[in-house]
């Protein structure tokens, strides 16, 4: 296990807990966020996006679980990179797996907020997001064997009420709603809504920060990634088909509760069934908040720990063994994104960070076939190169479309990044060997 004597996690996890903890971290994007796409690509423009981008992601997984099951360390993209390229492959791809669930929380807890508001509109939002972040702090805190099993509950709970929705909205599609001005910006708005549809799946990769707490990881982690992505495809696809179907599309393209929206539309707003709905509503976007937040906790430990970042963030609490202070410092940075950033800006930020992972993670891939081809892989990536090569492509071209149309966010993506690089050197960094048995194998 990677790590000294006091910075070691329990392994306790299963494939149950590996699925759900996949599945939780992104069901939110099933619940809000994707919507946003309809705005700027239209019904028929935000499909064809999510098509590739759902080709991407399959490709990607098997690819990635490669690198997991072969690497497995709680740094994710981050240890992989380090191995593959050195110090500053490893520090571009922490950054922007960083940026990817720092930022993806925030999103959740706003969207959170904004559903209790819908339910209840005396409730605020922006207060509402924060005490929901620091409430799944604290069950952070409080164990992962616990956090797990919360996980597996509320995940269940999650999909069990996308099916029902879908029930629901399914004898309402008219397929005349969906096709009405359907792509109204062209070609031009499908690759404006790339990052809408990367939110459909943005953070199954948070599976990997988890995996210095799996039981058997070599074998367990390819059935908890596998049995995820599955899930995920059929939820994504299926709501936003039935959605864009039930009304005008354009009453829910701006909206960060679109699907009791559109169950209201259905049934009616004073029905009992759509407040029902908003409620339960709330179980996704709370399994999707769980997962990032320990996510991201775990990334931030994998980099302190390895020295990236200040060393006490890699402290683990003796009586809960949990990265309590890289938790805490993951929850400040939220409170500060939900202050100061809007949803849409802040999906953006986060996808950003994805894409570059995802990036760096096949190019390591790649990298590592050849520098190290005797290392145990007990997953091989099916279809190798083509897998691995259609990912880093359709991931590239994400990013030059993010950079296009999000001109403003992906100058502060990459100025932080300059700034974070020259940090590093100035400090050194590049020329300390860092104490990680995992990361010293290279």
């Amino acid at each position: 296990m990677a790590g000294t004597g006091t910075e070691q996690l329990k392994r306790v996890l299963k494939p149950v807990h590996l699925w759900a903890i996949g599945v939780g971290l992104v069901i939110s994007g099933e619940y809000f966020g994707w919507n946003l796409g309809w705005a700027v690509a239209g019904t028929i423009g935000l499909l064809i996006a999510t098509l590739v981008v759902t080709l991407m992601y399959v490709t990607f997984i098997f690819s990635y679980t490669e690198l997991t099951a072969a690497i497995p360390h709680a740094g994710g993209a981050f240890a992989y990179a380090y191995r593959a390229m050195g110090p500053f492959g490893g520090l571009i791809a922490g950054y922007a797996t960083l940026i990817d669930f720092l930022l993806a929380t925030p999103a959740i807890a706003v969207s959170l907020g904004s559903y209790l508001h819908f339910l209840y509109p005396v409730i605020p939002i922006m207060q509402s997001a924060l005490l929901f972040n620091a409430v799944f702090i604290l069950l952070n805190i409080s164990g992962v064997k616990e956090s797990a099993t919360f996980s597996v509950f509320i995940t269940i709970l999650a999909v069990a009420e996308l099916l029902l929705y879908m029930g629901i909205v399914t004898p309402h599609f008219k397929m005349v709603n969906y096709i009405a001005n359907p792509m109204p910006f062209g070609w031009a708005g499908v690759f404006a809504a790339l990052p809408f549809a990367v939110w459909f799946y943005l953070a199954i990769e948070g599976v990997a920060m988890v995996v210095e707490e799996v039981k058997e990881p070599k074998k367990n982690i390819p059935k908890g990634y596998i049995s995820a992505i599955i899930t995920l495809v059929f939820l994504a696809l299926g709501v936003m088909i039935l959605t864009g179907g039930v009304t005008d599309w354009r009453k829910l393209s701006n909206l960060d509760y679109p699907l009791p929206e559109a169950i209201g539309i259905v049934l009616g707003k004073a029905n009992g069934l759509t407040k029902i709905f908003a409620s339960i509503g709330l179980f996704g976007l709370i399994a999707s908040l769980h997962g990032t937040i320990l996510a991201s906790s775990r990334q931030v430990f994998a980099m302190a720990r390895s020295g990236y970042l200040p060393r006490g963030l890699a402290q683990i609490n003796h009586r809960f063994k949990t990265p309590h202070w890289a938790l805490i410092v993951s929850g400040l940075v939220s409170f500060i994104a939900i202050y100061i950033g809007t949803t849409a800006q802040i999906i953006i930020l986060s996808v950003l960070g994805a894409v570059v992972m995802y990036m760096m993670s096949m190019v390591s891939l790649f990298m590592l076939r050849k520098k190290e081809p005797n290392l145990e892989r007990p997953f091989i990536s099916p279809f190798y190169p083509i897998f691995p090569a259609t990912a880093l492509v359709i991931s590239l071209i994400c990013l030059v479309a993010i950079m296009y149309f999000s001109v403003i966010v992906s100058l502060i993506f990459f100025a932080i990044l300059a700034m974070a690089i020259i940090i590093f050197m100035l400090m050194g960094k590049h020329k300390v060997k860092i104490l990680d048995d995992v990361l010293l194998e290279v």
